[in-house]
């Protein structure tokens, strides 16, 4: 049965989708993706035929503001920058117990006496900083060249993904909840607006604690609006928004709430015993008002799902794009290989108007199967709508396609470890592709023929 066909048979455009993407699961397609995989003789990355690569940075370098590039880039997000240029605003999940060679102070904290002790969020209880936050770089697609990368958030604990916003701003994620005590000056767990420039300087450490405090992955943005959606990567998460009292000015507070499934109080979407949700399933969502955000016992997740939200397994990476937020759950379904899920705002998303057309939510995908895709985590949209994927699993680890319809293809293979990828994102021109290797501490720009 070729494609046109099935669906043409399959009646109903959302069971259509749901068939297809069973179909596919099981056996794959032809047409899509840009072909196999060649062979990199520098067995750093893998891509198809006419694509390449360049390391534009890697951990240990010195930049231009002569501190070095910090361990565990992650996350990260590319915005239009002065002049034609391209500024990419990158997290580092460096942990609290890392040495100080992974942070960017150097090996004894040499550099740190550079700066002012308010210009790092946590430095520390006993002289020894948050060896996490984000640096910048500028890049040149029209050279494919580097031009500059300096630090410009620091002070935090394990940066993982985060989001763009549309007013150019970059908010970065504390993966790591922890109080107050002998080695951290000051509770973690919070978000941080990292503003998108070329001119090398630390954004104001302040923690936007009015969007909670748990283990945060990352953020999407609703540009109509400002609302603000965060996933948390618990095995037992939520979904989130936050609605900013002001738009596009986040620090100014706002409400936070949790997502819950119009009729199906507190339902369980992991399909770990049972499948509670099939792919192509559309569900109403309305929004729960949650209280002490702070949730100093980390317990937010738990006050919420006793109150009828919806409970998740492990929310990584977020994305607006298609008129939609995608976000990955990395060890939803059945065989705990990773699920995808799609968010359609309503047409009057946080008004009150809202409860009369509400958002819906749909299992996008959920192949069960770790040869398709083992582990969904960062995710990006790309400009012709397909979504590329960071695995992070098992063994080999790709970049992943996904079709607007739910078709799979590999894009790229991590050809030097079985390190997990991070951080795809898209120049604003659509050249460039940007993603990490996390372990080697490395940095790609990826070019070639894409589609559009």
């Amino acid at each position: 049965m070729n494609r046109r066909h099935f669906l043409k048979t399959a009646g109903a455009v959302t069971l259509g989708f749901a068939g297809l993407r069973s179909f596919i699961a099981c056996k794959g397609t032809r047409d899509v993706g840009y072909g196999s995989l060649i062979s990199d003789p520098n067995k750093i990355f893998d891509l198809p035929k006419g694509f390449s690569y360049q390391i534009i940075s890697r951990h240990g370098q010195k930049m231009s503001d002569g501190f070095f590039v910090p361990r565990r880039a992650d996350g990260m997000a590319a915005f239009p920058g002065p002049n034609g240029l391209t500024l990419i605003v990158r997290n580092h999940e460096v942990n609290p117990e890392a040495k100080a060679s992974e942070g960017a102070f150097g090996e004894n904290y040499e550099l740190l006496s550079r700066l002012q002790s308010d210009a790092l969020y946590d430095a520390g209880s006993n002289g020894k900083p948050a060896l996490g936050g984000t640096t910048t770089l500028v890049y040149d697609t029209r050279a494919q060249r580097l031009e500059s990368q300096f630090l410009s958030l620091a002070g935090t604990l394990r940066n993982c993904a985060g989001g763009p916003t549309p007013w150019n701003s970059w908010i970065t994620c504390e993966e790591f909840v922890v109080r107050a005590d002998v080695n951290w000056a000051k509770d973690h767990g919070y978000v941080f607006e990292v503003p998108a420039t070329a001119e090398a300087k630390l954004a104001p450490p302040v923690p936007l604690k009015a969007m909670g405090r748990f283990n945060h992955e990352a953020v999407a943005v609703h540009p109509a609006t400002s609302i603000v959606y965060e996933t948390e990567d618990q095995d037992d998460g939520l979904i989130y928004r936050f609605i900013p009292n002001q738009p596009q000015r986040l620090a100014e507070g706002g409400k936070l709430q949790a997502l819950c499934v119009i009729d199906q109080p507190s339902l369980d979407t992991r399909n770990w015993k049972e499948r509670k949700v099939a792919p192509g399933t559309v569900l109403r969502v309305k929004w729960l008002d949650l209280e002490d955000i702070e949730a100093p016992n980390d317990d937010l997740r738990l006050r919420g799902f006793a109150q009828g939200a919806t409970r998740f397994a492990r929310g990584e990476g977020a994305w607006y794009g298609n008129d939609a937020i995608y976000f990955a759950c990395t060890n939803g379904g059945r065989k705990k290989k990773g699920q995808i899920w799609r968010y359609i705002p309503s047409l009057f998303e946080g008004a009150p108007e809202e409860q009369n057309d509400p958002g819906k939510l749909e299992l996008f995908v959920e192949p069960n199967d770790g040869g398709i895709v083992d582990n969904a985590d960062n995710l990006t949209v790309a400009p012709w709508g397909d979504l590329i994927v960071c695995e992070d699993g098992e063994k080999e680890q790709f970049l992943v396609g996904v079709t607007p319809k739910g078709e799979f293809y590999k894009f790229g293979k991590n050809a030097a470890s079985d390190s997990e990828l991070a951080g795809a994102t898209f120049s604003p021109d659509g050249t460039t592709l940007f993603v990490n290797i996390q372990q080697e501490g490395l940095t790609l720009a990826i070019t070639g023929p894409w589609r559009g």
